[in-house]
């Protein structure tokens, strides 16, 4: 039997979120002795949940959504064989206040990006003229070259395509804020772009939304076994302070040594972590240092009733809240019913300020005026997660300075700010993993990657025209 490629290797991956996850488990798989440390006793990094000590109750950090476009993420969700824990849907319901939904789900007879066309004309919430603008402007994405849009912003964008602030406000913002986490004014083009050129337009599958149906740290504890079965070790609890190209020292004093050494913690970290030495000849780390964050916001809230019906998720149209997520059944065993719903606020700088009950209130009163089930609801509680550091700031500045997974020191970079082409995001920090794990093992991109959703021969030909 042939030997693995990288039989006779060892390699230290440092952090345990979605990067070094993935890169770990794909060196495993190739023969790798590979060493994953993570400084928490628990893997998945912001993507993970965590014991509320209020209560008990086992809670998301935030709600993370996988669609159908996430090829590597999916993929590495098959190698730790827990895609069976996912729910799909195909539909995005827009919830109005005062209650009226309109429904986004795709036609069985019709190809991308046509798919939405009729659900999307028979949507009460934008008027004619809005739907023409809106129809408009996804045309113009189609045809749009994404490198003629790296130094602007997508508020930019939407200005020189003329599209209305109503539009901007009910559509393009709730899309792209929940998306790249960050303002429409704010925000690379070229990475919001790339929001609808491969999560909407190019296929009918992208836009499925896929959610866990078990807490995020669930679906991440079976990489253990899928690390360690292939003869991986997985440590957690080691924190590491001090890093270089072969050797890494934890706080405990011990150092650990290897060929080859792969850092997957957030940016934040990383300029405390990598040798000094080894940061000043690498320019890398000096871009790194230029990143900034922008933060998410997870608000969990009880009602004794069931308010959101059959409905898995919602945007909310207008509202400061931009996304609810139906957690839970209503749970009769107690003898009361109670509903988990967890309601999102990405780019929420301006909330971070805010105390639980201002939050608490807020927030209710949102899913109050969109979900008329919720006024005669009372709240049970509430438990708000401030995610202050939760993801790199994408704006243009911030996307020319990522840096590349390689560079002039033999220190390899894996992590969602890394140049994956896509924002942070659970794929882009899948697809950094990959490409880390290539560079450790000298394989090209196209081992290292999940085959791209085939583009339609409808929007193949639109992007000619």
């Amino acid at each position: 039997m042939t030997a693995p490629t990288g039989s006779g290797l060892s390699v230290i991956v440092v952090g345990g979120g979605v990067a070094g996850l993935s890169c770990a488990i794909r060196l495993a798989a190739e023969g790798v002795a590979v060493t994953l440390l993570e400084t928490r006793k628990k893997l998945g990094g912001r993507a993970t949940s965590f014991d509320d000590a209020r209560t008990g109750d086992r809670l998301d950090n935030c709600q993370h959504v996988a669609m159908g476009c996430c090829v590597n993420y999916l993929d590495l969700c098959a190698r730790m064989g827990v895609t069976d824990k996912l729910r799909w849907t195909t539909e995005i319901n827009w919830l109005e206040e005062g209650g009226r939904r309109s429904v986004w789900k795709p036609a069985a007879f019709l190809p991308a990006p046509a798919h939405f066309a009729p659900s999307f004309l028979a949507s009460r919430f934008l008027t004619v003229g809005e739907k023409g603008a809106l129809a408009l402007g996804m045309r113009e994405i189609a045809r749009t070259n994404l490198d003629e849009w790296r130094d602007q912003t997508f508020g930019e964008w939407l200005c020189a395509h003329e599209q209305p602030g109503s539009v901007i406000d009910k559509v393009w913002s709730p899309i792209v804020v929940s998306a790249c986490n960050l303002d429409v004014n704010r925000v690379c083009a070229a990475t919001a772009l790339y929001v609808f050129q491969g999560g909407f337009l190019g296929n009918r599958v992208a836009s499925e939304i896929g959610v866990s149906a078990a807490p995020l740290v669930e679906l991440y504890d079976p990489a253990i076994s899928a690390i360690e079965g292939a003869g991986g070790v997985i440590r957690l609890g080691a924190s590491a302070v001090r890093m270089d190209e072969t050797s890494v020292t934890l706080a405990s004093g011990e150092t650990l040594h290897a060929d080859r050494t792969v850092c997957a913690l957030p940016f934040e970290r990383v300029g405390r972590v990598v040798d000094a030495a080894v940061r000043q000849r690498d320019e890398r780390f000096s871009a790194v240092a230029k990143l900034e964050h922008s933060s998410i916001l997870g608000v969990h809230l009880w009602f004794d009733r069931a308010v959101m019906g059959e409905l898995p998720h919602a945007v909310l149209v207008g509202r400061g809240t931009q996304w609810l997520f139906r957690k839970s059944d209503v749970d009769e065993s107690s003898g009361a019913r109670t509903e988990h719903v967890h309601a999102v606020v990405s780019a929420a700088d301006e909330w971070m300020s805010f105390s639980e009950e201002v939050i608490g209130k807020r927030v209710l009163a949102d899913v109050r005026a969109c979900l008329p089930a919720a006024r005669e609801a009372e709240l049970v509680r509430v438990r708000a997660v401030k995610e202050k550091l939760a993801t790199f700031a994408p704006t243009p500045e911030a996307e020319r300075a990522r840096p590349e997974t390689t560079g002039t020191s033999r220190i390899i970079l894996a992590g969602d700010y890394v140049q994956t082409g896509w924002p942070a995001t659970m794929e882009g920090a899948a697809r950094s993993g990959y490409l880390a794990a290539a560079a450790v093992l000298e394989r090209d991109e196209e081992w290292a990657l999940s085959a791209e959703l085939r583009e339609s021969a409808l929007y193949r030909a639109l992007r000619v025209t």
